[in-house]
């Protein structure tokens, strides 16, 4: 059995930013306070609600400007102006909440200490990560079993999700050598123990389509190590905990054994929760349409000159089409020689269009398809019946994605912009299958707070 490597999951190293980010925070306005006679923000059994109020809104606003995403807080130029916005915006905030918070102390100075401190300290820790956390002594090393013309895909996958996930290889299971790129080494089955030892593997995972190709030699000695306790994954499992995507094309007959879909999808009372929120959500967004038309339409009568509003059908639920409703973006007639996709920077979408969709007040108007019934706040974007045709035909189980209501917002508008190609389609589909799957509170309000970031990165379609 080699010796194990320290290495941290996703989840794990997302949880320890978090952590530290509170200890971190707490110590030094607890320092400040301590030597420096730093009395607007004290830590006591009285006080116990301002330390609970501050570490809601570090852990609230850190998420909403993305300093819990890992590609990001392994960059140190990447990390620092999020984590100034997070520091400035929870500063105004919990200066604004005096009823939860304390008042305004009356020496102004102590206002910058504690914006200085908390971003400090911050920065502190995210120095402190980068140079050991995120560095290579702490990589996960993963060996792939599987066949050539899959691995430079998977390990393209896995690398674009996790910076800290090293694939040292894998072990060719086709009986002849195949393998012709040179991107990813090939190891014989033979010497897999001695490759563990050797590249000090800490995880195997096998992603071969077909089973049967593993030898029973190889068979064997991965039963030996599972035995012993060494990690072994099975592909699809890896691929959709770290990425948060169902690998639909790499399913074939045995589909139905990657689809034990959210419980959820038939809670009474998670459907009913979902749907109290709906209409609340749809009820509020409508009074704030009423309130916005005056100066959308005044944009549209200098910018887009044409109808404020625009219908299209769209598939619903079951396939059910419906007419949705949205403030008009594109120029008008844009589709007069038929259905075309859009696409990043389209030249039919106007200059005030292109502000609607960035900052998505162009979808508030289905608030009224959620009133109706036809949609939901969160769910799989409604298609149009041209491409649902089309794509059903080319990418397998696009149509599941049609088991729930659609949404304004998504698993799938949060992780991908633009969807202009079949390539792009499949990508959502992984998506959208992985939310029906998993669906649930948590993860609602995640798809919540990330369409925040969403919004202020103006990363609308």
């Amino acid at each position: 059995m080699p010796k194990n490597q320290i290495s941290f999951n996703i989840s794990e190293r997302k949880i320890l930013l978090r952590l530290v980010d509170i200890f971190i925070v707490l110590s030094v306005l607890f320092g400040l306070s301590y030597y420096f006679h730093f009395d607007y923000f004290t830590i006591s059994n009285e006080n116990w609600l301002w330390v609970l109020v501050l570490v809601v809104y570090i852990t609230i606003f850190g998420t909403v400007f993305e300093i819990y995403d890992l590609q990001k807080s392994s960059v140190f130029e990447s990390t620092l102006p999020n984590v100034f916005m997070t520091t400035m915006v929870v500063v105004c905030f919990y200066l604004l909440t005096p009823y939860f918070t304390p008042f305004l102390p009356e020496k102004r100075i102590q206002i910058l200490f504690f914006f200085l401190g908390i971003l400090g300290g911050i920065m502190v820790w995210r120095s402190a990560y980068i140079t050991l956390i995120a560095s290579p002594r702490f990589f996960k090393h993963v060996l792939l079993v599987g066949e050539p013309e899959q691995i430079d895909d998977i390990v393209k996958s896995f690398k674009s999700v996790d910076p800290n996930y090293n694939i040292v290889g894998f072990i060719n299971c086709q009986p002849e050598n195949t393998y012709t790129q040179q991107n990813t080494r090939a190891f014989n089955s033979i010497d897999l123990h001695r490759i563990i030892e050797e590249e000090h593997v800490s995880e195997i995972i096998v992603a071969a389509y077909d089973a049967e190709l593993i030898t029973p030699h190889l068979y064997h000695d991965l039963m030996c190590l599972l035995e012993k306790g060494f990690p072994i994954k099975e592909y699809t499992h890896a691929f959709e905990s770290m990425t948060g995507r169902v690998p639909v094309h790499y399913l074939g007959k045995d589909f139905y054994k990657y689809f034990p879909f959210s419980r959820n999808n038939h809670n009474k009372l998670y459907l009913l929760q979902r749907w109290i929120f709906d209409i609340s959500f749809a009820v509020v967004g409508c009074l704030f349409c009423v309130l916005l038309i005056p100066f959308i339409a005044l944009g549209n009568l200098f910018a887009n000159r044409g109808p404020l509003f625009y219908t299209q059908e769209r598939v619903g639920r079951h396939g059910k089409p419906f007419n949705i409703v949205k403030f008009r973006t594109m120029v008008v007639n844009a589709e007069k020689n038929g259905a075309v996709w859009a696409c990043k920077n389209d030249k039919r979408v106007t200059a005030f269009g292109r502000f609607l969709r960035c900052t998505r007040l162009d979808e508030f108007p289905q608030c009224i398809n959620i009133l109706k019934g036809h949609m939901s706040l969160i769910g799989p974007r409604p298609e149009r019946p041209e491409f649902v045709k089309d794509l059903s035909e080319t990418i397998p189980f696009y149509e599941a994605r049609h088991m729930i209501k659609p949404g304004i917002t998504g698993w799938a508008q949060i992780k991908v912009r633009y969807g202009e190609t079949v390539a792009d389609s499949l990508l959502k589909l992984q998506y959208d299958l992985y939310y029906i799957k998993h669906r649930g509170f948590f993860l609602d309000l995640n798809i919540l707070v990330k369409t925040i970031s969403t919004v202020i990165f103006f990363r609308g379609q």
